[in-house]
């Protein structure tokens, strides 16, 4: 996993690549959709512009020009009406009437898939860059840090950890395994400034006896998943990162970064979120 997209290279698979479409142009950035979006447009049209380009007086009042027909293509599938240049023969009018109803086909499509984007809810939480393994209280603890970048609040929400690393059993067959790493708290009524989230790394933690040397030899990652409902949309709403065992500060602490101020107002320095300090 890198950051909170997964990294995996699937082999074997059929390929499905328009059987899933909807689902991922729904999750494409915005930048690309609208550039995919342009794409199709544009080839659309020029594809029934050379249609009626190469047949012979398939346009009234036209020049005979390329530009000609792919204005005509537009207004055709636009649905716009036409002003100087008509269809004149029977072809024409047949891709007329084909690109007419392709061009409400994909109007639908396209009102939809916006919608569904604009629409959809998203968390905005912001992960330290590092985890931190030091002291809390006494007990040698791992913890990370995680801020709601929305002005909102996220209620309700429950944060899970979980150490993914690599190991040999008995058979000397290599497996990935999962273990759920215990929290303090786990969850949080009212996530609107910043979180740590701690767990003790006590005899019974996946974690006890843990080097960076080890960890780094197991392939081990740390896995954080936030979910909760959005109070905006009243939808639910999650958010996901990972640390791989180099993104691990052994003995240091995060540096503060909460202020309050004598009025009883709280202030956050996202400027100095990711910093990391040595421990005492």
């Amino acid at each position: 996993m890198v950051g909170s997209r997964i990294a995996i290279v699937r082999l074997g698979l059929p390929p499905r690549r328009f059987s899933d479409l909807y689902h991922r142009l729904l999750n494409l950035s915005w930048p690309r959709l609208i550039g995919i979006i342009t794409a199709a447009y544009v080839l659309g049209n020029v594809a029934f512009a050379l249609l009626y380009w190469l047949t012979p007086d398939a346009l009234e009042n036209a020049s005979g020009a390329f530009l000609d027909a792919f204005f005509f293509s537009v207004q055709t599938m636009a649905t716009i009406g036409y002003g100087k240049m008509t269809p004149h023969s029977i072809f024409a009018n047949v891709m007329v009437t084909v690109e007419a109803f392709m061009g409400l086909l994909s109007l639908a499509m396209v009102t939809g898939l916006l919608f569904a984007k604009f629409s959809k809810p998203t968390a905005r939480v912001l992960f330290s860059k590092v985890a931190v393994i030091s002291m809390r209280d006494g007990q040698r603890s791992l913890m990370l840090r995680m801020a709601n970048e929305r002005g909102n609040q996220i209620v309700e929400a429950q944060l899970r950890v979980v150490l993914a690393r690599s190991e040999t059993t008995q058979e000397g067959e290599s497996v990935r395994r999962f273990y759920d790493l215990p929290l303090l708290r786990e969850r949080n009524a009212i996530f609107a400034l910043s979180w740590t989230a701690v767990s003790p790394i006590t005899e019974k933690s996946p974690l006890f006896g843990a080097t960076p040397e080890s960890l780094q030899a197991q392939q081990a990652e740390i896995i954080c998943s936030v979910i909760g409902i959005d109070e905006t949309f009243s939808q639910t709403v999650h958010a996901r990162h990972s640390y791989v065992a180099a993104e691990l500060a052994w003995n240091a602490r995060f540096v503060d970064i909460l202020t309050l101020h004598p009025d009883g107002r709280r202030e956050i320095d996202y400027t100095r979120f990711h910093d990391v300090q040595p421990a005492d």
